[in-house]
């Protein structure tokens, strides 16, 4: 539809213009109004002609003299004027003393007066500067020069100008539609003069222009002839001219309707004039002229037209109206509804039948048809007209028709008087305007004054019920003790906010309480959490995000007294108030600022508990969305919005905010049913009603605007307090208070009406007085005398606290503050006026308009709700800003989104946490914010044009399209990879950093161009200082000066940049606040407390990057620095000086005697205080000394490969905890490892001392691997700083000079490449049964031979998933042929594969074969018989080691032919000891027997298969190890690594890519996802589902009938395995029941689920491949140490071995998701082969034992021949750095091991288990020591129990001796029955 054409008038101030002149329109007014500016600065003297003019007519060295006095003058200026009104205001400041001073020698008496009138009291001084200075630049010049200067001054000054519009006067009539009641007109009597419109002049000007038009243009006759086409042929002339070719336009008979009626109308030329000007705009200027002059000529004229005109006319009118229905016909500024057609179509009918009757009796009485003519009156028509209009002024005027159906919803808790009110229309500060009806208006040379009365209290309605507190329930009541009832607006949201759970906006006014209807939700939350009457703390969280710190404090405060009868705890969380995570988690309520929370939820994933307990999120002054930080809620409602979608969960929203006007927008963004949870309350419902007077002050000349504001102030304030009220007078800098509180002051003494403002006389004055002269502040105690006061956030508190309490109590008429006391206290006042409107921005760097938000909070400051009627609020700002906040406070603005300068942040933010990781799922992301509404509702403003709006109207394109641009941004910067090809985003270390400490993407792009490794500090903190964050700092003239003297004062290091770039200025600013350097300009307070702020955040984002990038130098430098400026002090200063208990003097003592920290330790306390002389203050030094943290550190090296190094370090706190000094948590520490000859980092971990670890001096100690490299380096530094405090630090030195490395390892087996075997070659009928293949794989083709043919021992490595099981049967199969009365022993390391191994070869062999099969484990132990006649026993290592040890009395043990032990390589881990034991028993046994025992030993691929095969005996032919790459199905892996310190974050932030990973490599195959405990399976299948859940197929992953799986899942017990089993998602864990397990395999072996979770445990038990496996995470949480320790390498291949089914799948896949330090490491070894080394030392002494026990063992001699027999003997000479033997030397060698086994002995003997002979040789065994081998106990237990254990005690006594015993884990009661027997 083509938009109806508007005047000029509206047009320019309307958003209905031509769509692509969209930005003109707008930037020509601002010209415009620039312009005038300029002329206007240009017509007066300014400071910048007076510079020149000393310029021009002086030569270079007078200059440099006159140009310092000139900066003399400015200086006096400042002191004058105040720096903190702006450099503009001190320069016109200056011109006005250059000015009086010019012809003067002294200060005289009228200097002083004309002064003091102007700025009021001043510094006399400063005047007196300013004088000298004025003489001494006057003496270079003549009277002639300097009278010529003040010229062009007066030339203008005069006041002849005129402003534009001055005479016009405001016309109320045509608005006043409604003749009833008349409406003054403001100053009409005085000030109307006419304006003769010079037609003449006009017409000589435009004459030829004319003629040249419209020379040939038939229509137009000549100008001069007056007749009656004149109107229809000047009308077509206008907008042919003025509109040219614009659509739409009003036809001209249509206009020339419209003109008739206002010409004919009974209205004065003057106001006629006004409305001819406001329907025509501008352009029309000359035909209002011409019209204005013929005007009775005009409508005479058009009277005496023939009839049948008229009617013709209106005919065509209506037909227009009725063809062209979609246009509203416009008329006087006021759209009429086309419902208005009838009325015209009536009219036209009426007049129809009018001319017949009237021909008819013209016929009948042949009357004159001019009589007839007075029916058809002009001003009937009008009134008709009028009558149309009424009806139609409940319309918003240029009303798109697409709101106009938005209005007529009624929502049923929406009270918007103004949608329905009648409004004026008037132009205010040159700007198109709706204002409310009554008003009014003043408008003088000084001020254009607007006033808005206050409202009418809304009348009470039928259905409102006021809420009182004894109804509520109990918790309700607890909550509002004290209060008796709810307000208005509190009873009717009460149903809604108490007993429902939908999300709520609420719109009110400032003061109408708001803060209770959040406590009304809040207690709704609550009452959902009641269960038996407790309150179930840990299930819910509730935040409320305020905007500023000061309010999150107040409402912390009011929340917590209110909430503390229930118990509920709650907590600030700001940049100020940091919490622990564990006191988050204690908290049931935290109240944050927009900020922070965005940054926990950035994290959030990390406190996945957190961000998921949250129920109800409350949003605080939601009309913040259009100021800078609205972007910010933009992306936390998204966030929560998505969270509630994708987790099911419920968290409701409730937002809280101003009245604004579109609030129906906001609540689509905040997801709130408009019907249910939308409650618009306008003004009409504020407590106390308000009126708001509005003053522009019209001069452009800064001195002179600040005169008028003091006077107009000062007028208001007389007015209040004349009539007894108090006022506030809000000012916007702190030094401004006491300024204009003594401009006040005086100003009252000079009129005489100090009277009035005296405090009264009361009983309780005295008392005040005397306190107000306690107080230490000058200025207070000079002021309260004459009732005045001040109060501003630099006062002492208690200051602050008693001007409050006098304000409040009555004493003080006139407080001026800041408007810090709005926000934080409410202390409220029948008056509040702002003085000023420009308020100084550190964050802009500029002085900017005083925001609405900080408007409307002291507006809302007015009106005392026990005593006064109404308020009143005054705003006093500049001519031009009047309509700015007109329209903000009458809210006429719309709120807009500011989202999309910060969208690359925020999309960076959403990537980093893994929201977001496509353009689809961006673009999804983009359309839950405000943004997103605003697009569709205003497409312009944000660069959519209507036809792309049209073609594309959900905008999916459009947000593509943003999407595309910014990941390209993103990418670019190396903040996320961004693939164009896939749509994928995936995060990098750079874009988390950035996201997690708030770093703009500008500032990111600064650091990728300037930073490297070998930056100095000084380097460091000029990049710092070029950061985005900074970049609205500006230096200022006057500043310069100031920014210099700090430089050479403050800064330690050199500025780049210097006083004159801002960079320059941050960078000495940055400083100054390291060095406390004291600072004075109130501009420079603000920007330092700025740049300080962030650039403590940005240098610990930096300090991150340079840890990622491993630059150890550059790490350490930026540590120290972000400490640097935490504390600030320079690294140089004593670390004492972080000791606020020691005096400046002792500390500066200390610097000089240059005492290090070290130094001091050693020193006693009176020798510090002698040296300081100061003999008390040494034990304070002392104390302060031992409580700087410090640790020592000691590292154990171990070669695990030739590149690789294991690292132990031990780390010990060595410092006195203090609570007041470190909290009462842990002091953090980074640790990291640097070469510092290649200047690498090879890693770093964070971690944390606790207190308790701190006290009782306990060691930590961390495990990590470090690659090295040969040569060997002389040595690694071990770096451990501390994260807080400024010189704790400690460094461990890693020698590599006696270093010895493992030999290198031989390689391993080809795979030859042989013809397959088919099975037939086992030559067995019945053998070849068992097998559903026909041919062997490759490997067990090769090894065939020499496992089915011969006796030798093997040794078999090869990757998981090769058929070892196999290789396993042959060998039995020999066994059963050669040596069928032998036995076969099958050891599998978890009684999980021995469950398995049971089950397949019950069927296979004993059922098939009829051999007989043992299963011998700790569950399971057959009697004697059974064991005696099995054929083949499997069991576990531990129980054939017990069995095995008594192997004497056992002849079944003598029997054993073969030992296959399955999983070899586990040798190396804790429980390979066992696993040595046996095989080194075996061997010994069979050298006894001399019966060969065959050992088969079975393993995945080994790094070093060579020593083992020497071990067990094996020649070149029995040792097969294969490479890991050598799988029968090829694999494909990929590492990635996540950051993050803590486990279950990290965890937590693994889901998303492993859902991914699904995605992308199996979406259709069996997937295994293996994760460390029962928990993990549960919370990982949750959130599974929870992505499944956004998918368009939620159940893609069930492979079968939902109604088949729904009669699976009814047998079930589990419930949570239930839900998941419904997904096609399986669990797999040992809490499971029995039957559950089973079902869940079958499933998944069956395909018919897809994906299933288990334990690690399940990687070992069950052979169940799956194409995709997931590790998800590679710790498990140990109980004995009670850390998160990583699972042994074996296991995670043994994991990997999992993927790739060899009938179906031609690769495997495996994803592994590690912790980031890590992921080098896994890198490294999942595709190297692992060295098993032995970790048999640990647990000699047991083994030793057992030995002993079973008589192998009598003398020391056997115990070291015993132990060459272990493997860890070979290993011991293959790699003796290792287990810490220094050198391989026989000598060394012998004395090492004999160390070891005399330990070994002295700790059994300390045991009670073996006594040591005489000859201190042989060894006996005693009872202990048997019990002890025979139930498997370790010798400390023992010894334990034999103390424990006395003939009395009682059950509970041996429950808790068992309980501590070493083995509990393994322990049964009998033993200590058996115990006592033996006592």
């Amino acid at each position: 539809m083509a938009l109806p054409r508007l005047t000029g008038a509206l047009r320019s101030f309307s958003n209905v213009t031509k769509q692509d002149d969209y930005s003109e329109e707008l930037d020509d007014l601002m010209n415009k109004r620039s312009k005038l500016h300029k002329q206007l600065m240009s017509s007066e003297l300014t400071w910048k002609k007076i510079v020149k003019f000393v310029e021009d007519s002086l030569d270079k060295k007078e200059q440099q003299s006159v140009n310092g006095h000139l900066r003399t003058i400015l200086q006096a200026a400042k002191q004058i004027v105040g720096a903190e009104n702006g450099q503009e205001a001190i320069e016109s400041g200056a011109v006005f003393l250059f000015k009086t001073f010019h012809m003067k020698e002294c200060v005289g008496h009228d200097e002083t007066k004309a002064i003091k009138q102007m700025f009021g009291p001043f510094p006399s001084s400063s005047a007196t500067a300013a004088c000298n200075a004025t003489c001494r630049i006057a003496a270079y010049f003549t009277e002639e020069q300097l009278t010529a200067l003040m010229r062009i001054a007066e030339k203008q000054n005069g006041d002849d100008r005129v402003f534009f519009g001055k005479n016009i006067v405001f016309s109320f009539e045509m608005h006043d539609l409604d003749h009833s009641e008349e409406l003054p007109i403001n100053g009409e009597a005085a000030e109307q003069k006419t304006i003769s419109l010079d037609y003449k002049k006009f017409l000589n000007n435009h004459l030829e222009h004319f003629q040249n038009c419209y020379g040939n243009n038939s229509d137009c006759k000549s100008l001069e002839k007056v007749d009656d086409s004149f109107l229809w042929c000047e009308v077509g002339k206008f907008l042919n001219e003025s509109l040219k070719g614009n659509p739409g336009e009003p036809a001209t008979d249509d206009l020339c309707c419209t003109l008739y009626e206002m010409l004919a109308s009974s209205k004065s030329g003057d106001e006629l004039q006004n409305e001819l000007f406001e329907l025509l705009g501008p352009e029309g200027f000359e035909l209002i002229e011409k019209l204005l002059q013929n005007r009775s000529i005009i409508v005479e004229r058009s009277l005496s037209w023939p009839n049948d005109y008229k009617l013709q006319s209106l005919q065509e009118r209506c037909k227009k109206l009725a063809g062209d229905n979609t246009k509203p016909s416009y008329g006087c500024q006021v759209t009429i509804q086309s419902e208005q057609e009838k009325l015209l179509m009536k009219q036209c009918r009426r007049e129809e039948k009018r001319i017949a009757r009237r021909e008819k009796r013209a016929g009948e009485d042949g009357e004159s048809s001019g009589e007839g003519l007075i029916c058809f009156d002009p001003k009937e028509l009008r009134m008709q007209r009028e009558q149309s209009l009424l009806n139609a002024r409940s319309v918003p005027v240029l009303g798109r028709q697409r709101e106009m159906d938005f209005e007529k919803i009624h929502y049923p808790h929406v009270y918007d008087s103004q949608a329905e009110a009648m409004r004026t229309s008037a132009f205010i500060g040159g700007a198109k305007m709706l204002l409310p009806e009554a008003i009014q208006r003043e408008n003088n040379k000084m001020y254009e004054e607007v006033k808005i009365p206050h409202s009418e209290p809304m009348p009470i309605g039928i259905e409102e019920k006021i809420v009182y507190i004894k109804d509520l329930d109990e918790i309700g009541q607890l909550v509002f003790k004290g209060m008796k009832k709810l307000n208005r607006i509190q009873s009717i949201v009460f149903e809604t906010a108490y007993n429902t759970n939908e999300n709520m906006l609420i719109c009110a006014p400032t003061g109408a309480g708001k803060t209770n209807i959040a406590m009304l939700t809040v207690l709704h939350e609550i009452r959902q959490h009641v269960q038996q009457g407790v309150i179930k703390k840990d299930e819910f969280k509730i935040v409320y995000v305020a905007p500023m710190k000061a309010l999150a404090a107040e409402m912390t405060n009011y929340f917590s007294k209110r909430l503390e009868p229930l118990g509920i705890t709650v907590k600030e969380l700001t940049g100020d108030m940091q919490l622990s995570k564990g006191e988050i988690l204690r908290t049931q309520m935290l109240v944050t600022t927009p900020e922070k929370w965005d940054v926990v939820t950035r994290k959030s994933v990390g406190d996945v508990a957190l961000s998921q307990l949250v129920k109800l999120l409350i949003l605080d002054e939601v009309h913040l969305l259009h100021e800078d930080r609205g972007p910010v809620l933009e992306s936390l409602v998204a966030r929560t919005l998505r969270q509630v979608e994708s987790t099911q969960s419920m968290i409701r929203i409730l937002g809280l905010s101003a009245t604004l006007p579109n609030y129906l927008d906001v609540a689509t963004f905040l997801h709130v049913n408009p019907y249910i949870g939308l409650f618009y309350f306008d003004g009409r419902f504020r407590p106390v009603p308000l009126g708001q007077t509005f003053i522009g002050i019209k001069t452009t000349n800064k001195v002179q605007q600040m005169n008028n504001m003091d006077e107009v102030c000062y007028e208001n304030v007389l007015k209040q307090i004349t009539a007894g009220h108090q006022v506030m007078v809000f000012v916007h800098a702190r030094n401004s208070t006491v300024r204009t509180a003594m401009a006040l002051r005086e100003k009252a003494k000079n009129n005489g009406h100090i009277c009035y403002f005296l405090p009264t006389q009361g009983p309780d004055y005295g008392q005040a007085e005397k306190q107000v002269q306690r107080s230490r502040n000058k200025q207070l105690r000079e002021l309260f005398p004459d009732g005045f006061s001040i109060h501003h956030a630099g006062m002492l508190r208690q200051d602050r606290s008693l001007v409050e309490n006098l304000f409040s109590h009555g004493h003080i008429k006139v407080l001026v503050c800041t408007a810090t006391l709005a926000w934080g206290v409410n202390l409220p006042a029948h008056a509040v006026i702002i003085k000023g409107t420009q308020i100084y921005a550190a964050k802009r760097g500029s002085f900017v308009d005083l925001g609405i938000l900080d408007v409307m909070q002291i507006f809302g400051r007015a009106g005392r709700p026990q005593f006064d009627k109404f308020g009143e609020g005054i705003i006093i700002t500049t001519h031009d800003k009047l309509s700015h906040y007109l329209t903000l406070l009458t809210q006429q603005n719309p709120i807009e989104s500011q989202f999309l300068e910060s969208l690359a942040d925020n999309l960076n933010a959403e990537v980093a946490l893994g929201t977001v990781t496509n353009v689809e799922e961006a673009v999804k992301w983009i359309s839950y914010t405000y943004l997103y509404v605003r697009m569709r509702a205003n497409p312009l403003v944000y660069g959519i044009s209507h036809k792309a709006y049209q073609m594309d109207p959900g905008l999916e394109k459009h947000r593509e399209q943003l999407v595309i641009e910014v990941g390209r941004k993103l990418d670019k910067a190396r903040m996320i990879r961004f693939e164009e090809r896939t749509g994928f985003f995936s995060s990098t270390d750079l874009g988390r950093i950035a996201s997690h400490y708030y770093i703009k993407y500008n500032t990111i792009e600064t650091f990728n161009e300037h930073f490297d490794a070998h930056k100095t500090e000084g380097d460091i903190l000029a990049i710092v200082s070029k950061a985005e964050e900074f970049e609205q700092i500006k230096v200022r003239e006057e500043e310069i000066e100031e920014l210099d003297a700090l430089l050479n004062n403050f800064c330690e290091l050199s500025a780049p940049g210097g006083v004159e770039n801002s960079y320059g200025k941050i960078n000495i600013l940055l400083q100054t606040y390291i060095s406390r350097g004291e600072i004075d300009s109130f501009s420079l307070i603000s920007d330092s407390a700025y740049v300080a702020q962030n650039a403590a955040r940005i240098v610990r984002a930096l300090f991150e990057v340079a840890l990622r990038k491993r630059w150890p130098a550059m790490t350490y430098r930026l540590l120290n620095l972000s400490k640097v400026i935490d504390k600030r002090l320079w690294g140089w200063t004593n670390p004492l000086r972080q000791f606020s208990v020691l005096p400046p003097s002792v500390l500066t003592k200390l610097e000089e005697k240059n005492l290090s920290v070290d130094k001091m330790k050693d020193m006693r306390k009176d020798e510090i205080g002698h040296m300081l002389r100061h003999v008390h203050i040494g034990l304070k030094v002392k104390q302060c000394v031992h409580q700087i943290p410090s640790i020592t550190m000691e590292a154990a090296i171990q070669p695990i490969t030739r590149t690789v190094l294991r690292v132990r370090l031990n780390i010990t706190p060595d410092f006195k905890w203090n609570d007041q000094v470190h909290g009462t948590v842990g002091e953090p520490w980074w640790i990291w490892v640097e070469d510092p000859t290649n200047d690498h980092i090879y890693h770093s971990e964070y971690f944390v001392i606790q207190k308790k670890q701190v006290i009782a001096k306990e060691a930590q100690q961390l495990v990590f691997t470090i690659p090295i490299f040969e040569p060997l380096p002389s040595q690694y530094y071990i770096r451990a700083v501390s994260d807080r405090w400024l010189g704790a630090e400690s460094v461990c030195i890693i020698n590599f000079q006696h270093l010895i490395l493992p030999e290198r390892h031989p390689p391993h087996t080809e795979l030859l490449d042989l013809q397959p075997l088919p099975i037939t070659a086992l030559g067995y009928r019945e053998y070849e049964a068992l097998y559903k293949f026909t041919h062997f794989n490759p490997i067990q083709t090769q090894i065939f031979h020499t496992l089915y043919h011969t006796d030798c021992n093997v040794l078999l490595g090869a990757p998981t998933g090769s058929g070892k099981t196999v290789a396993a049967e042959l060998a039995i199969f020999r066994i059963f042929n050669k040596y069928p009365t032998s036995k076969a022993v099958y050891i599998a390391p978890l009684k999980a594969l021995v469950r398995e191994r049971i089950e397949d070869w019950k069927v296979r062999i004993e059922e098939k074969l009829g051999k007989k099969i043992v299963e011998l484990t700790g569950d399971v132990t057959p009697d004697m018989r059974a064991i005696a006649q099995a054929d083949l026993i499997v069991t576990t290592p531990e129980k054939w080691d017990g069995v095995s040890r008594s192997w004497q009395n056992r002849s079944y043990v003598q029997k054993v032919a073969i030992l296959i032990i399955d999983e070899i390589h586990l040798l190396g881990d804790e429980r390979g000891p066992v696993l040595e034991v046996i095989v080194s028993r075996t061997n010994f046994i069979s050298s006894h027997t001399e019966k060969p025992v065959r050992v088969v030993g079975l393993s995945t691929a080994l790094a070093n298969a060579r020593d083992l095969a020497d071990w067990l005996n094996i020649n070149q032919m029995g040792l097969f190890n294969f490479r890991p790459s050598v799988r029968p199905v090829p694999l494909e892996v990929h590492i990635q690594g996540f950051p993050g310190q803590h486990y279950c974050p990290r965890m937590a932030s693994m889901n998303k890519p492993a859902f991914q990973a699904i995605r992308s490599h199996s979406p259709a195959k069996p997937v295994l996802v293996f994760v460390s405990s029962r928990r993990q399976t549960r919370l990982t299948a949750l959130e599974l589902i929870a992505f499944l859940a956004t998918e368009d197929d939620p159940k893609q992953w069930l492979k079968m009938d939902e109604r088949e799986m729904n009669d699976v899942i009814v047998t079930v017990r589990d419930s949570n395995l239930k839900l998941t089993l419904a997904f096609g998602i399986g669990m797999h864990h040992a809490g499971l029941h029995e039957r559950d397990r089973k079902t869940v395999e079958e499933l998944f072996v069956n395909c018919k689920i897809q994906v299933l979770i288990a334990t690690s445990t399940l990687a070992w038990g069950v052979n169940f491949p799956a194409h995709l496996v997931i590790v998800k995470g590679t710790e498990f949480y140990d109980g004995k140490t009670r850390r998160y320790v990583d699972y042994p390498i074996t296991d995670v291949l043994q994991m990997m071995g999992r993927a790739g089914r060899p009938q179906f799948d031609d690769q495997g896949k495996a994803v592994i998701l590690v912790h980031d330090i890590k992921k080098d490491f896994y890198k490294k070894f999942l595709y190297e082969p692992f060295p098993v080394e032995s970790s048999l030392l640990e647990v000699l002494s047991d083994h030793l034992n057992a030995e002993i026990a079973a008589g192998t063992i009598t003398s020391k001699q056997d115990a070291m021949d015993y132990i060459t027999w272990t493997y860890f003997f070979r290993r011991l000479i293959m790699n003796p750095s290792y287990y810490n033997l220094d050198d391989v030397s026989h000598d060394t060698m012998n004395k090492f091991l004999s160390n070891l086994v005399e330990r070994a002995l002295i700790d059994l003997e300390c045991s009670y288990c073996i006594e040591i002979g005489e000859d201190n040789r042989s060894i006996e065994p005693l009872t202990y020591g048997r019990i002890a081998s025979y139930y498997y106990l370790k010798h400390q237990t023992v010894r334990m129990f034999k103390d424990r254990l006395k003939p009395e005690c009682s059950v509970e006594e041996l429950l808790s001796v068992l309980s501590v015993s070493d083995n509990f884990f393994f322990i049964l009661v009998y033993i200590t029955l058996n115990f006592k027997r033996h006592k």
